[in-house]
């Protein structure tokens, strides 16, 4: 019988950091009952199904930043835990170059399932800690850690990582600057190689973020850089002084 993984896996809840870390697409696992909704096991090890490389990041970042982390625990195939649920992104039919067969013509209740068992839980267990945190009056800046293929759709993308925000420029900004002196300023993606839209695309930075004022933005690394343990230990190594560095300037939004 197969041993359903949880939901979410919150890793150094109490840690003293003002980051708050979260994975949403740290997981690949599809239920057996779900037959790899209809894809073959070769396009479930693809970054359709999950950011190839952000687990180990965000395991080693929120180590040396000693910060909380929540890392998802299926895959965002079966709903993406960073897009709002009933936006057309968040169960897709079709996820760059590939249908997902075992995606079409759900129903609502299907998609309720879903809702409930894999994105509930995650976005509940952030929800807490963040109210904790409020209550506390403890300083938090939520960080969304993921990864991007060098290419999409056969266009390259030039960047080694890429800082997305949306109210809080200020710290994206802040963020963005540190990194280029880091990583070289064409190395840096400003809002690149995606950008925060509340709408379809993004839940963790307009929910967990700006909707509660709070400094927030998705960290990218491109995930050939990170696939395995030791690169991605080497980045986490890299990008926590520069997150440190921030992290000790003066708080602004605008």
């Amino acid at each position: 019988m197969e041993t359903a993984p949880p939901a979410v896996t919150t890793l150094n809840e109490g840690g003293a950091s003002p980051f708050v870390l979260l994975c949403e697409h740290a997981s690949n696992h599809i239920p057996e009952a779900y037959s790899g909704l209809g894809l073959p096991p070769r396009d479930l090890q693809r970054h359709i199904a999950w950011d190839i490389g952000a687990t180990d990041l965000a395991r080693g970042l929120s180590c040396r930043l000693d910060a909380p982390l929540f890392l998802s625990g299926y895959s965002r195939l079966l709903i993406d835990c960073n897009r709002p649920p009933g936006a057309p992104t968040s169960i897709p039919t079709r996820s760059e170059d590939t249908d997902i067969p075992g995606n079409r013509d759900l129903d609502a209740g299907e998609r309720a399932r879903r809702e409930a068992a894999y994105f509930a839980p995650f976005h509940a267990a952030v929800a807490r800690l963040l109210d904790r945190r409020a209550a506390e009056r403890r300083r938090t800046v939520v960080v969304g850690v993921h990864s991007f293929t060098p290419i999409f759709l056969g266009v390259p993308r030039p960047w080694l990582a890429g800082v997305l925000y949306a109210g809080a420029a200020g710290f994206g900004r802040a963020l963005v600057k540190r990194l280029a002196a880091d990583l070289g300023a064409d190395a840096v993606g400003d809002n690149e190689p995606y950008r925060i839209e509340p709408e379809e695309h993004d839940y963790t930075v307009p929910v967990h973020g700006d909707a509660r004022g709070l400094d927030a933005a998705l960290l990218e690394v491109r995930q050939d850089l990170i696939a395995s343990a030791p690169d991605a230990e080497a980045w986490a190594a890299r990008l926590a002084p520069v997150f440190a560095d921030v992290a000790s300037a003066p708080a602004t939004r605008r």
